[in-house]
């Protein structure tokens, strides 16, 4: 029996559990991954500075985000085809991050519906918004979202349009998958995975499917989502959808410091520094580089997170330490969710907050609030100094 004790663990079992192409969907970036890969990599130069003699004790995570209490400053990422990874997995996750105590943002490109989630969920979840050209379906699904009981609408901002990612576009990414020689070869071999999604009616978008005139079919759908993202999406657009939701609004994939002052003159409560997990412009720079210039522009006009690249308790440390009020997960709970379903979620959760919990108190912090730069060596030039 594996041992799981760390991330890494439970990406070996989903390696080996969920069929390549949502493994690979999952587990790469677009062109040449620079940006993927830095993501994850950049958090190694930053390094935590240790203190000794000091009272250990009666130690808290507990914070909040977007006011929101939460019993550590993590969130589950929206995840297109999470419910690919595992049958049913948009609800497990949220059940999950629901019982741990943390939010869990259900995307638009979920295979579990907004209404399925709702269902099998007791508290308000988040939702994130892709904007499409189609302006029925964004209007009806926004007002979806509210009659769901949904708390804070997740709206992103980075994806007009696809980046240029080799290996969906080689293994002809579906949901669900193409009866393809290659596809029924690999799929062979993942009979956990098979056994899940046999007993399950969730196999395609259920956001879209059966909300979207002439979208009957897998071949209709994907059609039809190519061609939807909105290039048109500008700042005017996001007043419009901010008046239209009327709620607590997070703006997702703000890299730069000028687009940091713009999402906070319109009044969003909440920004995410983050580059799609690299999935979109290969060749930016990680979130967390992109974080303190961010950070230095807005100030306390709004509130800032931090997505893309973390996948341990002492990223989530590194970035609260640098400013953030919340880091987001998504590979780092994918790779539960596929190795072991809700129980993997809850797995991916208590490692982190593990992690996060004693590397706080070997910096010398019982209260998660508390924490500051302080406890961090830096290197000069990492957040910039650039020619």
């Amino acid at each position: 029996m594996t041992v799981i004790t760390c991330i890494d663990d439970l990406h070996r079992l989903y390696r080996r559990r969920v069929p390549k192409m949502f493994y690979e969907y999952c587990e790469t970036g677009s062109w040449t991954q620079q940006t993927f890969r830095e993501n994850s990599s950049d958090f190694s130069r930053i390094y935590l500075r240790q203190r000794v003699a000091v009272d250990m004790s009666n130690r808290s995570t507990r914070t909040t985000m977007i006011g929101q209490e939460v019993a550590m400053p993590v969130a589950l990422s929206p995840v297109g085809l999470t419910g690919m990874q595992h049958a049913d997995g948009e609800i497990l996750a949220a059940r999950a991050a629901e019982k741990f105590g943390v939010p869990f943002a259900l995307t638009t490109m979920s295979i579990c519906s907004i209404e399925d989630v709702a269902a099998h969920t007791t508290k308000p979840f988040w939702f994130q918004l892709y904007v499409m050209r189609d302006e029925d379906f964004l209007r009806r699904i926004i007002q979806r979202a509210k009659d769901a009981g949904v708390s804070a609408l997740v709206l992103t901002l980075d994806l007009q349009m696809i980046g240029q990612r080799h290996r969906d576009l080689k293994n002809g990414l579906s949901a669900p998958p193409k009866p393809t020689l290659a596809n029924m070869i690999n799929l062979a071999t993942k009979w956990r995975w098979g056994l899940g999604m046999l007993g399950t009616k969730r196999r395609q978008f259920g956001n879209i499917v059966g909300h979207v005139k002439g979208v009957s079919d897998p071949s209709d759908l994907m059609a039809w989502t190519a061609e939807q993202f909105d290039p048109r999406l500008d700042w005017k657009k996001v007043e419009q959808i901010r008046d239209m939701w009327g709620g607590k609004l997070i703006l997702k994939g703000i890299m730069e410091p000028e687009d940091a002052v713009m999402a906070a003159k319109i009044g969003a409560d909440a920004i995410i520094v983050s580059n799609h997990g690299g999935r979109q412009l290969d060749g930016a720079i990680s979130s967390i580089r992109a974080l303190e210039p961010v950070l230095q522009a807005v100030g306390d006009e709004v509130e800032v997170h931090i997505d893309s690249g973390i996948r341990s308790g002492q990223d989530v440390l590194k970035a609260v330490a640098m400013g953030a009020k919340g880091a987001w997960i998504g590979r780092a709970y994918i790779y539960g969710l596929g190795a072991m379903g809700e129980a993997g979620v809850t797995k991916a959760l208590e490692i982190i907050h593990t992690e996060l919990d004693k590397s706080m108190a070997f910096c010398g912090h019982r209260d998660i609030n508390e924490v500051t730069r302080d406890i961090l060596r830096v290197p000069r030039g990492f957040s910039g100094d650039w020619a």
